[in-house]
């Protein structure tokens, strides 16, 4: 049976349709993965040669003075992308994987970015997690929607029917034909995507991997309950399109509304702002006001006297730092509501397996907005034990051979986020099997 529902599926003008649409789209993705990690290599590359030719450049000019020497130079924090980032580049493309910052006010650094094309950002990377969650659902629908009604159409149904004892099983059978097929394509660009872009098989590969094919279980679970229903071929493929619109692009977009609207964000913009304000503000004050706060923050800088008649830098750092300070509150209170929102999309989409797909994938990968919070922690912390290396030196006006520069390189910052096996598997398979067992209570009424 299984060799005959095979031919004839091979025969069928769909199967060299999909077979090519599948395969050519799944490459390029692949090479556009690839191009990504290239693009990346590349700024790496650059970052690195910048701040050791920067060095170089800015001591020739200001050897005397290190409080104005590191006024300008950048030292570089580096979020350097895994080679799996490349199948589901997520959120990477709009937050920087590295960061250049000076010693001065970090709040009102720490949310630059390059520019990018608005209408590119827009479309999104069709990288392979997209072709996963967008297009083999796709290909799948086209393959399953008249499995039963195209039988039924032609004319053929009642002769099959009269052949066989076991109708379910037969369309059953049919079913598996194509879900095999399209398991075959998912497997061959999974791999292909480990060698091409050099991804090893570890603990995150299976994840998405399964991932993917728990993805392609539900829809499969899906296409055969709209086919169990025993209708048209018109009402299935409306349907079955009719669903993966509601749950590709509506469903997440209403989430999405309702996070923005609910927890609404103070701009990185009116952070910068208070940060700038709370440093300006203070040339018209007491040097002391300055002082007391930084003093506060920092006692071990006591000892460092601060001239009222002259300019001095542990008075300017210090106002840097207050102006830091200004902007901390508002800092906080944006990333908690970033927070919030990534843990309400994230519980929505445990009932919504697109959404938790497309999730899992950037989880995964370590491309998602919790990483990138985790990455400007790091840079905090990077910040801070920049400003604690170099304060004393500056404050006691050591000229800047003082320091060791070749020291001072790029430092690269390394994720490992944890995730768990059950929250990762379970909803989708849940939703799965109670889709796939509707459709198989309604085959058997055949």
């Amino acid at each position: 049976m299984y060799s005959l529902l095979f031919k004839s599926f091979f025969r069928s003008k769909i199967f060299l349709v999909s077979l090519v649409l599948l395969v050519t789209v799944g490459i390029i993705s692949i090479l556009i993965g690839k191009q990504y990690l290239v693009k990346q290599e590349k700024a790496i590359v650059a970052a690195q040669e910048f701040q050791e030719e920067s060095i170089k450049r800015n001591l020739e000019y200001h050897n005397d003075d290190l409080g104005l020497l590191l006024y300008y130079l950048r030292f570089t924090l580096i979020k350097k992308p895994t080679n799996i980032s490349a199948i589901s580049i997520g959120q990477s493309d709009v937050n920087p994987l590295l960061q250049a910052v000076t010693i001065r006010g970090l709040e009102g650094q720490k949310y630059d970015t390059d520019f990018e094309n608005p209408s590119l950002l827009m479309s999104g990377n069709l990288d392979l997690g997209f072709v996963i969650i967008y297009l083999f659902p796709l290909v799948l629908i086209a393959m399953t929607f008249n499995l039963y009604s195209e039988e039924k159409e032609l004319g053929t149904w009642r002769i099959l029917a009269a052949q066989t004892s076991e109708k379910a099983g037969f369309l059953f059978k049919k079913l598996m034909v194509r879900i095999g097929f399209v398991f075959i394509i998912l497997l061959f660009l999974m791999f292909m995507a480990s060698m091409l872009l050099q991804i090893p098989m570890n603990q995150n590969f299976w994840a998405i991997f399964l991932q993917g094919i728990l993805y392609v279980l539900f829809w499969s679970a899906l296409c055969l309950w709209i086919v169990s229903l025993l209708k048209n071929s018109s009402f299935n493929a409306l349907a079955l399109i009719s669903i993966w619109v509601v749950l590709t692009i509506l469903l997440p977009a209403m989430v999405n509304n309702y996070v923005l609207n609910r927890y609404q964000v103070p701009e990185a913009l009116n952070t910068m702002v208070e940060q700038r304000d709370g440093y300006h503000e203070k040339w018209d004050l007491e040097k002391d006001a300055t002082m007391t706060g930084f003093y506060e923050a920092y006692p071990q800088y006591k000892k460092y006297t601060v001239p009222e008649d002259k300019f001095s830098w542990i008075w300017y750092y210090g106002m840097q730092h207050m102006g830091d300070l200004a902007a901390k509150n508002t800092s906080a209170e944006m990333i908690e509501k970033i927070m919030l929102r990534n843990t309400v999309s994230e519980k929505v989409a445990l009932f919504i397996p697109t959404m938790h797909a497309q999730l899992s994938f950037n989880n995964v990968t370590g491309t998602d907005m919790v990483s990138h919070l985790n990455f400007l922690k790091a840079l905090t912390e990077y910040h801070e034990n920049l400003r604690l290396h170099f304060y004393p030196k500056i404050f006691e006006n050591n000229p800047a051979d003082v320091i060791d520069w070749k020291t001072h390189h790029t430092t690269f910052y390394s994720s490992k986020r944890d995730f768990s096996w059950m929250r990762l598997m379970l909803p989708t398979l849940l939703i799965m099997l109670i889709i796939g067992t509707l459709g198989m209570l309604n085959l058997r009424k055949l």
